[in-house]
């Protein structure tokens, strides 16, 4: 997923924003949904993508923070999720160099 957000330290990241890339690797208890075909059968991604989407609209200074509210919003609001994995991405950051991102990665798991 790819979002436009103000996450930074510095003034110009607050005020121009970044481009940002979320992945997210989701365990989740498909077998219901490849039997059934049905969508309430499984984990609607639409609503994964609408929640992610609020937390990347909160601006934050470290990606780190914004990574660790969408992993505990997923894991709250979403039950079907037995395990986690959410890779962060800041693209181009003002480090003074040819630098294509930096990123965090966080698991978790019930």
């Amino acid at each position: 997923m790819k979002f436009h957000a103000c996450h930074g330290v510095l003034a110009h990241e607050k005020e121009a924003g970044n481009t940002f890339l979320v992945t997210v690797a989701m365990d989740l208890d498909t077998k219901k949904a490849g039997v059934t075909d049905r969508l309430e059968d499984t984990l609607n991604y639409q609503l994964v993508y609408d929640a992610i989407e609020k937390e990347m609209n909160i601006p934050s200074e470290l990606i780190e923070h914004v990574a660790q509210r969408i992993m505990d919003r997923l894991m709250q609001e979403f039950s079907q999720i037995r395990a986690i994995s959410l890779t962060l991405s800041k693209l181009n950051p003002p480090l003074g160099g040819d630098v294509e991102k930096v990123s965090i990665v966080l698991h978790n798991a019930r």
